[in-house]
């Protein structure tokens, strides 16, 4: 999981950060977006794909600089253009400016410093894949923190996905505030 980071590490760079988001799938909640930069001597054992660990592992592992999209920034700007927005906040957040960053994904985010994007980063490059984690235990938090606020909707359980609970709730409730109104089946849902 750390060759990528020691191949620009031997090229002389002194940190690289790995970014990635969480939440470009659901009907409903933020984007949120995580960078990490991970100490090259002390690898932390176990990291993996955030979607591949179990919620108790992904918080074992949890640690913390993150951004977040919320569904009227997703509508106005698309869920790609919020998402890459959001991992290049999260990298302006860090208080230790990296040298590179390794961006999960196929795109480079808006952000003028060195970067790579890979695919399936979050499983091949430990500092994506911490980033990964971050992320989506953030996410997560939030949707049971909004759980409170919109009970009726299920979020706690299927986090704003569209599980059959949600497509349910949703045709019988209408969407809530932190609902996606733009994607798709939403506006067929709401008859719109």
């Amino acid at each position: 999981m750390y060759a990528a980071e020691q191949r620009l590490m031997a090229q002389g760079l002194r940190s690289v950060a790995g970014v990635d988001e969480a939440g470009r799938g659901p009907l409903a909640g933020p984007v949120v977006a995580a960078a990490v930069v991970l100490d090259p001597g002390d690898p932390i054992e176990g990291l993996a794909d955030s979607k591949r660990l179990t919620p108790g592992r992904r918080e074992a592992l949890f640690g913390e600089t993150a951004s977040a999209a919320g569904p009227r920034e997703i509508e106005r700007r698309n869920i790609l253009q919020a998402s890459l927005w959001a991992m290049a906040r999260a990298a302006r957040r860090l208080s230790l400016r990296p040298d590179h960053l390794l961006v999960d994904g196929n795109r480079r985010i808006p952000l003028a410093l060195p970067q790579t994007p890979v695919v399936s980063g979050d499983a091949l490059c430990a500092c994506v894949a911490a980033a990964s984690i971050v992320a989506k235990v953030l996410r997560d938090r939030l949707m049971v923190r909004l759980d409170r606020d919109f009970p009726a909707y299920g979020f706690v359980r299927h986090k704003g996905y569209p599980t059959r609970e949600h497509l349910a709730a949703l045709r019988a409730r209408g969407p809530c505030r932190l609902h996606r109104r733009t994607f798709r089946g939403v506006p067929d849902l709401l008859g719109e």
